[in-house]
């Protein structure tokens, strides 16, 4: 009889600030209703916040293995991804599109996703993210650039 093992579920943190609160509720229950294993950090409400308060919570549960990904989202996913890359086991990557997304798991081996609620769609940004899950670090070429940020060792999920 042959036995079969069984992975655990990709863990991944979700973050967001009051901006970007309802597009990563809509991103992280597509992620549970797959099966993933989501750890919301919040914010949870409309009140103002600071969104490196929630990018640190993020990019903390990447590095120190809680979570294999991470995902941030704020208006335009630029302040969460230059509070994430103050990170040094951090490579956020904002994406705005399947392509950015695809590439930045791919060519840059990033460990976060940023999304800006206020410019990308629901749509685009559960497709984003489906595409940045899936995609895996090529290497080759792309491996000695990768170093060259430092903890390259340490590979994204």
């Amino acid at each position: 009889m042959s036995e079969t093992t069984t992975l655990p579920p990709l863990a991944v943190a979700f973050g967001a600030d009051h901006a970007g609160v309802a597009l990563k509720d809509t991103l992280a229950a597509a992620l549970r209703a797959e099966g993933f294993a989501v750890h919301d950090l919040g914010t949870t409400g409309s009140d103002s916040v600071d969104y490196p308060d929630y990018a640190d919570k993020v990019a903390a549960a990447v590095a120190d293995g809680t979570v294999q990904l991470g995902v941030l989202v704020c208006g335009t996913g630029i302040g969460m991804s230059i509070a994430a890359n103050r990170h040094p086991a951090i490579r956020c990557a904002v994406a705005h599109d399947v392509t950015s997304a695809r590439l930045s798991r791919a060519h840059n081996n990033a460990n976060v996703l940023a999304l800006g609620a206020r410019l990308v769609g629901e749509l685009v940004a559960l497709d984003c993210l489906h595409a940045f899950i899936a995609t895996g670090f090529e290497g080759g070429r792309h491996a000695p650039r990768v170093a060259k940020l430092g903890l390259a060792g340490k590979p994204a999920a």
